[in-house]
């Protein structure tokens, strides 16, 4: 199924537009309020991670039940932190894809019923296209906020489902340069947090224990996948698992401080590398690093290290999922016109590059 965005010639932008942003496409109920696409007015969180940490990850029929119950009053207490009601709203913008079915659901039946109540504009939104634009947002009370984001830039996505280079040329131009063949770099993190008997989500986990270990360690191997801009961790994971197994035989006991670290460092070296290679390449003038992955301390430190200047990477609270993501993406939206009707439907795989071209 195809996106239902209808595009007319881009417009100006307006002075003070104020987009709701709702996102449910996983396991954070989510309601944002954000004005001009980068001044953040209020963003609420609900976050799942103790319900489903039983799990050992997310168990979605569990995710849609706690977003019907949490929706509503996120999205009032939303408003109520911007001190603002419906009435002072230009659009809605919500979460239409990728993410769990029963999810997406849930949020943009939320949409609808906002939208169509107070006759408001329906946006919808792609969840990686949310991630990137995290990279605009700030809050309302900054003194100095930081510059938005020079074009063309190279943006990298790295969440628990995704890992993909993209290029942008303008707003809303989209060129995906590579994705992972495999497991996702979050999903790496979480398999093996498991491998190391690490709580769950594994991203915290391990970077958390990393810190007392030695990156060098062990020399887990890289998969550069050379000429092209694809990721790979899969081998990583394996090589893991049997060093695990070899270690187990250690009367110390595993080390697993120094294999998080040794891991952690693979995967850092990685995406920083090949992040590098193809802003290098495509005369990126800015470099995006979007995602839940982005909030790990030691890829941070490494991107800053390789690039002093025009690294954007949002802070901890915006690198996961959120709505004011959605309600920053929705507003480039918004200003170029493009809506969509209330038999707007979910697109569980949803493709960002698609979003350059609505139907």
């Amino acid at each position: 199924m195809s996106p239902t965005h209808h595009t007319s010639s881009q417009a100006e932008p307006l002075a003070t537009v104020r987009i709701l942003g709702i996102e449910t496409s996983c396991d954070e109920t989510a309601a944002a309020v954000v004005a001009d696409g980068r001044i953040i007015l209020s963003s609420v969180v609900a976050s799942q991670v103790e319900v489903h940490t039983r799990f050992g990850g997310v168990f979605p029929e569990v995710a849609s039940r706690q977003h019907i119950l949490a929706i509503y009053p996120i999205v009032e207490q939303a408003l109520q932190q911007a001190h603002l009601t419906l009435d002072d709203i230009d659009g809605v913008a919500v979460t239409r894809g990728p993410g769990l079915p029963g999810s997406l659901v849930v949020g943009l039946n939320a949409a609808k019923g906002l939208a169509l109540a107070n006759n408001l504009p329906l946006i919808g939104v792609n969840h990686l296209e949310g991630h990137i634009y995290s990279a605009w947002l700030y809050q309302d009370t900054d003194q100095k906020p930081a510059s938005a984001p020079e074009f063309p830039s190279l943006a990298l996505i790295v969440s628990g489902g995704h890992t993909e280079l993209i290029l942008m040329k303008d707003h809303l131009d989209y060129a995906r340069l590579g994705a992972t063949l495999d497991d996702a770099a979050g999903e790496a993190f979480d398999k093996v947090a498991r491998l190391l008997g690490l709580s769950y989500p594994g991203g915290p986990s391990i970077q958390n224990t990393a810190q007392g270990g030695n990156p060098l360690a062990f020399d887990f191997p890289r998969a550069w996948l050379e000429d092209t801009w694809n990721f790979s961790f899969s081998g990583l994971k394996t090589a893991v698992l049997r060093e695990v197994r070899k270690q187990e035989a250690n009367p110390r006991g595993l080390p697993t401080q120094d294999l998080a670290a040794s891991f952690q460092a693979a995967v850092v070296d990685v995406l920083v590398s090949k992040t590098m290679h193809a802003a290098k390449k495509f005369n990126a003038r800015s470099i995006l690093v979007a995602g839940g992955v982005s909030a790990n301390q030691a890829l941070r430190q490494s991107f800053a290290l390789r690039l002093p200047s025009n690294l954007h990477i949002p802070p901890l609270m915006y690198c996961t999922d959120n709505a004011a993501m959605i309600a920053a993406a929705g507003y480039q939206r918004f200003v170029r016109s493009q809506r969509d009707g209330l038999d707007m439907d979910i697109l569980p795989n949803w493709p960002l590059t698609e979003t350059t071209r609505p139907d």
